[in-house]
């Protein structure tokens, strides 16, 4: 059932009382608010469980290493360029 359906079928005049269902279904206990962490609002955190095993199946599919054997999520090490230097 549909929280507007049930908080109509708890309160038929619910709309001349309160501005939303929202705030009606909030009286009526229906929803409650929960405490979470800050970091757990964040898509990024929210959907890093779905992005990994996107991941994983991609690699599964397509091959998770290089040519050098090195895993795809593996950074390669960079090389310092050398200056060259001036002859005055």
């Amino acid at each position: 059932m549909s929280l507007r359906k049930e908080v109509e079928r708890r309160l038929p005049n619910w709309a001349s009382w309160y501005p939303s269902v929202f705030e009606a279904a909030r009286d009526l206990g229906l929803i409650r608010a929960r405490v979470c962490s800050p970091s757990s609002l964040l898509l990024s955190n929210r959907h890093a469980g779905v992005q990994a095993q996107a991941e994983a199946a991609h690699r599964e599919k397509w091959g998770g290493t290089d040519e050098s054997g090195r895993s795809a999520e593996t950074p390669r090490k960079r090389r310092k360029r050398r200056r060259k230097r001036r002859k005055d």
